[in-house]
């Protein structure tokens, strides 16, 4: 016993039991390894859209990487601000993420009083997924050939072009496009992408600003025809359609995205094993073949990491705050 009580292994043993109370003084990351249980991913609209589509793709790719399910929970309401603000109160401990658009991020913030967070501060970007560019089509019946047609004839009469609604991302790009072109085009706001199709294609309507995945059929079958995208270099899937830079709309990119963004606070170590999960997921085959046949478009590898994406929504936030004061929009 003596020799025990004088030996290494005794005072190895009571400075063990010394530094037993600054355990609780250590971050759980320093002995858990995360993901210890299912991961939430908010998708703030409703099952079906862009948003969960694409929120159900990453999450079933990141599952398989974390080795925990990461499970999709849709909170729709106030153009994505409900579920946004959800997580934006989360705990920022990663087991809380959201599916964020151009809605809650970058559109909200220019047309409501109080979204109830703030994008940019509350929020903690891991990397965008991908976007769906913007286009502009019309009913055959038009008579203009291609872009610089439709202004000039939007100069000599009233050329009506529909969008998904007041405030939206796509009212929001038509509304840039007007001021940098010139071009008087009429802006008719619809309740949704999908409700304006069947007028477009009726007549009713000259033309619409949507997202190319919606549009794309009638194109194919000749009901509508695609006068230029807002992407930076064509679709393979419409490849005939010019952009609006080559038509002479210099820089002029625009499209619908979702990005994956956790709390504010979540730790580094925590935020680069997501962002490592996303990555991976992004680059399977099926979420590359499913992106294709959206027409969405595969972000770039700086846009998803967290200083690209955050640095893509920056951009694109000083876009739609330009666009809702071109466009005169008052916070409701």
């Amino acid at each position: 016993m003596k020799s025990f009580l004088k030996s290494p292994l005794r005072r190895n043993a009571l400075k063990a039991l010394g530094s037993a109370p600054l355990l609780g003084l250590l971050p759980g990351s320093a002995f858990a390894a995360y993901p210890e249980r299912p991961i939430r991913l908010v998708v703030p609209f409703a099952p079906g859209g862009n948003a969960d589509i694409v929120g159900r793709l990453v999450a079933a790719g990141m599952s398989q990487l974390l080795g925990q399910p990461v499970l999709v929970d849709n909170r729709a309401g106030a153009g994505g601000g409900v579920g946004a603000a959800q997580v934006a109160r989360a705990a920022p401990d990663g087991y809380t993420l959201l599916s964020g658009s151009n809605g809650p991020l970058t559109v909200n913030p220019f047309v409501q009083l109080n979204p109830g967070y703030d994008p940019l501060k509350d929020f903690a970007p891991i990397g965008l997924t991908s976007s769906v560019p913007h286009s502009l089509i019309i009913n055959p019946g038009v008579p203009a050939k291609n872009l610089a047609e439709l202004i000039e004839l939007s100069k000599r009469e009233q050329v009506g072009i529909a969008t998904s609604g007041i405030g939206s991302a796509t009212h929001l790009t038509l509304e840039r496009f007007n001021a940098q072109t010139g071009a008087k085009l009429v802006h008719i706001p619809y309740k949704s992408g999908g409700a304006l199709l069947p007028d477009l294609v009726g007549g009713t309507t000259q033309g619409a600003m949507t997202e190319i995945s919606a549009a794309l059929p009638f194109h194919r079958s000749g009901k509508l025809r695609f006068v230029a995208i807002a992407s930076a270099k064509r679709t393979e899937l419409a490849s005939d359609v010019p952009t609006m830079i080559e038509s002479g709309v210099k820089d002029f990119v625009a499209g619908s995205y979702i990005g994956i963004l956790a709390p504010t606070g979540v730790p580094g170590d925590v935020m680069a094993r997501l962002q490592t999960a996303l990555v991976a997921a992004l680059r399977m085959p099926a979420t590359l073949e499913k992106f294709k046949e959206l027409g969405a478009e595969v972000a770039t590898p700086e846009q998803m990491t967290p200083a690209g994406f955050a640095s893509f929504i920056r951009q694109d936030y000083e876009n739609s705050r330009q666009a809702a004061n071109l466009a005169g929009l008052k916070k409701e």
